[in-house]
């Protein structure tokens, strides 16, 4: 990790915060995505041990290719510091889309506000994969809150936390893990075929799960939630998702504004204290940004100690 990290970070978040996504044809996510159902359509669906071969394979494969494009990236432009920051930067931002996933929540809080119930819906399906058809108003409030906290950390938290380990190889292998298991990693059709690539992306959001979790409440105490019932909210509800990640920042979201969070017939998290309605949303959004910004100061100070251990 070059004394360029901290410059890179705080780069990557500006482009982020001013230009959002750039155009598919140059995006890496773009290309994982592609890369992942060009393969699938060659997969020999014959047996759980055939499609778990299959499924082990691919899940080792592209992280390691896009890791490993990273790597030779940052080998190739060390004797150029300027070029090499500036590229460096612009696909760090490629991992993650905080602007995006803003854009995302606010469009299904403007058509629940507006009364738009079938738009609120489709925007739903920018957040998540959940079936959107036969949820209400507040059901739809609530599965964006979900949603956007688990975001937080799928979409942001983990991937500085990674460039921060690992440099951008880490940033670009975590990404890749995450499109995997949104592609194939669930139950169902795919269940033996996304296997490995699901364990992988709970192992690798272990720890920015529960570090999304406690920034959220840091950010929340900021704002003047009560951090205190998010952090007993956390520690009873956190675990009750059959994921053991999603639930975390979810249910420190759900202490922080005083809601019930629900998946009929899987999880409660939380306590209704206060009503699903869209301005619940914009208070989300508040705690969102400010923890934004500590985990960029987390990422900073990570970096740095590097740095200083490296000397």
């Amino acid at each position: 990790m070059s004394a360029a990290g901290p410059v890179v970070v705080l780069l990557a978040v500006a482009l982020d915060a001013a230009v959002g996504e750039p155009p598919a044809l140059i995006h890496p996510v773009v290309w994982m995505g592609r890369a992942i159902a060009l393969w699938e359509r060659t997969v020999p669906w014959r047996g759980r041990i055939g499609q778990l071969i299959a499924g082990a394979s691919v899940a080792i494969a592209v992280p390691a290719f896009f890791a490993t494009g990273a790597w030779f990236a940052e080998s190739r432009l060390r004797g150029h510091p300027l070029l090499g920051l500036v590229v460096c930067a612009v696909f760090l931002k490629t991992t993650f889309a905080l602007r995006a996933l803003g854009r995302a929540v606010r469009v299904v809080r403007d058509a629940v506000a507006e009364g738009r119930i079938e738009d609120a819906r489709s925007g739903l399906r920018a957040l998540c994969s959940r079936d959107a058809r036969m949820l209400d108003a507040s059901e739809l409030v609530g599965a964006t809150i979900e949603s956007f906290a688990e975001n937080a950390s799928d979409s942001f938290v983990a991937p500085l936390f990674w460039f921060a380990l690992c440099g951008l190889p880490g940033a670009m292998c975590y990404r890749a893990v995450n499109t995997l298991d949104a592609m194939i990693g669930y139950h169902g059709h795919y269940e033996w075929l996304g296997k490995v690539a699901a364990r992988l992306d709970d192992a690798m959001n272990l720890i920015p799960a529960r570090l999304t979790a406690r920034l959220l409440i840091g950010a929340g105490a900021l704002a003047g939630f009560d951090a205190r019932r998010a952090t007993r909210v956390l520690a009873r509800d956190g675990s009750r998702t059959e994921s053991p990640n999603a639930g975390k920042p979810m249910a420190a979201m759900a202490g922080l504004l005083g809601v019930e969070l629900t998946k009929r017939g899987h999880y409660q998290l939380g306590e209704p204290l206060e009503s699903l309605d869209p301005k619940q949303i914009d208070r989300a959004s508040r705690v969102v940004l400010i923890a934004s910004v500590f985990a960029v100061v987390v990422t900073i100070v990570i970096l740095e100690g590097r740095l200083a251990l490296a000397a």
